[in-house]
């Protein structure tokens, strides 16, 4: 029987592991296939508070990890098959192992939807990015392309412009899906031009290293062109992690686990933080934030299981 099982190795699975662990609550983390979560593939993170010079994304993700374990974290390098949240304990099963759980914390984080072009996975990190807020600031004076025609590709394009020369809008159709506020504001940022009906078909690189030019497509006229440019952020949504909860726990119409004010769902018992709930920021710090939220609502959830088990046979 384990009182805790965290699902997922990001940063809001580390940090609830490290709160968890020195709260003595000998916490199991099992830490899927995408070890140290998004931060894991991202190269300089120059906005994870107290690292004034950047630091690496894996190299974060590592020291986050060492202080999990540091303090007692057992992480078990297994991916999550099945879950059942109808009964208690819980019961979570991998490929090799069957594990009873008095708590789960849901840390799965989401992933980036991708284009699955040439280049795209080559370049990610090294020009290819989904996250403006991110990276935005490594792209100072240059020519970026953002993908996308919803709010998040409105958002990314006109944060961009805070650095960027130009930025170029591609999108598949010949209006935008974004809301009128956001659409009106890209509209009349004088540093955003916008590519219709076409899409980027592949990622170029001159020197075979950091992104030189897209190859972009009209899709009426099949027409190719290639535009310069040294970033491409692709903004065509996420995925939450949460397919193997659905029919359990409540979910928004995108996947999204819903989760009160303090990391709960529908389930009690059951909590949730990061990505696979959090729509809206989906930053490093924000993740850690629920992160540590979610461990400690647990600790209070298994303090008050104890009370009453031993108000039962007092």
């Amino acid at each position: 029987m384990e009182k805790v099982i965290i699902l997922g190795s990001g940063c809001a699975g580390y940090t609830a592991a490290v709160y968890t662990s020195r709260a003595n609550l000998n916490p199991l983390l099992l830490a899927g296939v995408e070890l140290g979560g998004q931060l894991a593939l991202t190269t300089d993170v120059e906005n994870y508070p107290g690292f004034p010079s950047g630091i690496m994304g894996p190299v974060l993700m590592q020291m986050m990890k060492d202080q999990a374990e540091k303090f007692g974290t057992r992480i078990v390098y297994e991916l999550a098959t099945e879950v059942d949240l109808s009964r208690k304990p819980f019961i979570v099963k991998t490929h090799d192992a069957v594990y009873d759980a008095q708590a789960l914390i849901i840390t799965t984080g989401s992933s980036p939807k991708k284009l699955n072009i040439p280049g795209e996975k080559e370049y990610s990190g090294y020009g290819v990015s989904y996250c403006a807020t991110c990276d935005g600031a490594f792209f100072r004076n240059q020519d970026l392309i953002v993908i996308g025609g919803g709010d998040t590709a409105m958002e990314e394009a006109i944060f961009l412009t805070r650095y960027a020369t130009k930025v170029y809008v591609v999108h598949r159709r010949d209006s935008l899906r974004a809301s009128m506020i956001m659409q009106d504001r890209a509209f009349k940022n004088p540093k955003i031009e916008f590519i219709w009906d076409s899409a980027v078909t592949e990622v170029l690189s001159e020197d075979k290293k950091t992104v030189s030019a897209v190859k972009i497509q009209n899709l009426k006229t099949k027409k190719e062109i290639v535009k310069s440019a040294t970033g491409l952020f692709v903004a065509i949504g996420h995925n939450p992690n949460s397919g193997l909860f659905k029919g359990q726990l409540k979910m928004d119409e995108n996947g999204y686990i819903i989760t009160d004010d303090h990391q709960r769902t529908n389930i009690d018992g059951v909590f949730a933080g990061g990505d696979v709930q959090d729509h809206v920021y989906r930053q490093a710090v924000t993740a850690a934030g629920t992160g540590c939220a979610a461990a400690i609502e647990v600790e209070r959830y298994l303090s008050a299981l104890d009370h009453a088990e031993r108000s039962k046979h007092s």
